[in-house]
This record gives structure tokens, C-alpha cells and sequence, in this order.
């Protein structure tokens, strides 16, 4: 049996109902991941005071939209995707939904484990991650934490809902979500602008705008489809590419100076996870 098949096992199998707090562009993204895993849509309640018209069509299928705490009893899990700002608001709220094995997984940037142990009471099962937009085509990638009452099951759990959007990694050490958020979180937003920028310098250098769009925008999805099936490291595919004297060494030769790419983008994460520590309090 593969892994993509155990967590779907794992998610057709959910005892209780699955509760999503917040159906925006990361939690609509997970929701469609659930269900295409083959979670039915009649063990799936989303709390969204804005749903689109793609969650109001769910709810046509049996997604239980908007209902009563009341309504819903005892969870298996409660997926939190709301914005960091309105936690204070929504979580202590939620803490109808709990019982002696739901599991909170909260996917708010910033917001750490104490913040929720704090508002639901220490005895919540609690996982913290950090998933990235590429989960929008089941191609993010997400870093988890647990606290101490988040046991096998749960952290079984949580792997699957964040297997529904890509791959998983773990980390015992919660201080490092600040640097996660700030390479991959983040990270989609540098990606982008490196496509930006290079259809710039391609006007720059005369081409027409749309090829020069055109040009940036494949070879940025081409290179980053490359690098995702090869086995090779970044720096031997960079190698592969460049032959001494040519153009691309020319180009590299500007970009890999003490002031260049690498200076740029140390400096950018930095201030990126500080930014995300200043965040959590």
C-alpha cells in the first residue's frame, strides 16, 4: 500500500466529523484536497461567514456549511485557517468541538502552540504547521510541530489532512516554524518575483513584452518541474547549465558576487523570520 494510499484510508476512515474553521485560499485548497482523497462531504463542517460560490456548490454535495456548534458535537479534528489577527476571536470559541482525542491543527502563520494551549486548555491535542500556496495544485509542501498531548494518532491525523496538499516534513523544535515560514511559506512570493524580474531584464534587453513574460514564466515552471524530478542537488543542475566562458557564466558571474543572489536572499529570509517572531509575540 503507498503512502497516498494509507492517508486516504485514513481520511475515508475519519471517526467524527472534520471541522474547517476558515475556507479561504489555503483552507478551500485542503478541503478540495480532502475530498478528492475521498473523504465524503457529509463528515466535512465548515465554519466561513464568507463562503465563495466554489463552497456554497460544496455545500450542495453534503458539506455542511455554517452550522451550530450546537449542530456538530465532538470532533475528530478541527482545522484552523483563519487569519492570525482574528484568533483571539475564533479559538476560544471552538472549544465545544473537543474531546479527549480531537486534534487542533492550526495552520496560522505566526500563531504558536502556547497561544492555542492557552485559549483551548493544555489538555488539546494540538499540531502546528506551515503548508505554502502550491497547495493550491496539490504541490505544497507543509513543516509540522506537535505539542506533548498530540500522540500517534494524531500526528497520523494531521499527516494526512496535510498530505491531501502535498508533502509533509516534522520538526520537534517549534522555534524553527519562523525560519520554515520565511523560506517556504514565504517562499512561493520570491519564486514569483524572480518571474517578474526576469521578464523585466528581458524587455530590458529588447524583447517584446508578452515573450518576454511568456519566456520568464516557462522557464522559472520548467526549471522548478526539472529540479522537482531530479535526484541531482540545485548546484549540479546550476553546473550542467553553464559552460565556462559562455553566457549563462556571464550572467552567473553578476548574480553569484558577494552582493548578489546569495547576500539578497540570506537577507530576506532573515528579515522574513524575524518579521514571523515579532508576529507570535
Amino acid at each position: 500500500m503507498t503512502a497516498i494510499h494509507e492517508q486516504a484510508c485514513a481520511l475515508a476512515g475519519l471517526r467524527g466529523r472534520l471541522v474547517l474553521v476558515g475556507a479561504g485560499k489555503m483552507g478551500g485548497a485542503m478541503l478540495e484536497g480532502w475530498l478528492a482523497r475521498g473523504l465524503k462531504p457529509a463528515a466535512v463542517c465548515v465554519i466561513e461567514p464568507q463562503p465563495s460560490s466554489e463552497l456554497s456548490a460544496l455545500a450542495q454535495r453534503g458539506v455542511s456549511l455554517n452550522p451550530g456548534l450546537g449542530e456538530i458535537g465532538e470532533a475528530a479534528a478541527v482545522v484552523l485557517a483563519v487569519k492570525p489577527q482574528t484568533a483571539p476571536a475564533v479559538v476560544s470559541g471552538l472549544a465545544p468541538l473537543f474531546g479527549a482525542t480531537t486534534l487542533m491543527l492550526s495552520i496560522m502563520a505566526g500563531r504558536t502552540i502556547a497561544f492555542l494551549e492557552h485559549e483551548l486548555g493544555r489538555a488539546a491535542a494540538i499540531v502546528r504547521a506551515m503548508p505554502n500556496t502550491p497547495a493550491a495544485i496539490g504541490r505544497g509542501i507543509s513543516v509540522a510541530v506537535g505539542n506533548a498531548r498530540a500522540g500517534a494518532a494524531q500526528r497520523d491525523l494531521a499527516a494526512a489532512l496535510l498530505t491531501a496538499i502535498g508533502s509533509v516534513e516534522w520538526v520537534d523544535d517549534e522555534k524553527l516554524m519562523d525560519a520554515v515560514t520565511a523560506v517556504s511559506g514565504s517562499g512561493p512570493a520570491y519564486v514569483f518575483l524572480l518571474a517578474e524580474t526576469l521578464a523585466a531584464a528581458g524587455i530590458a534587453a529588447g524583447l517584446p513584452a508578452a515573450l518576454a513574460a511568456k519566456l520568464a514564466r516557462e522557464t522559472v515552471a520548467g526549471s522548478g518541474e526539472l529540479l522537482h524530478r531530479s535526484p541531482l542537488e540545485p548546484a549540479i543542475l546550476r553546473r550542467n547549465v553553464t559552460s565556462p566562458g559562455g553566457t549563462t557564466a556571464a550572467a552567473l558571474e553578476i548574480l553569484m558576487r558577494a552582493d548578489g543572489l546569495q547576500a539578497i536572499m540570506t537577507a530576506a529570509v532573515a528579515a522574513a523570520t524575524q518579521r514571523s517572531r515579532e508576529l507570535a509575540g
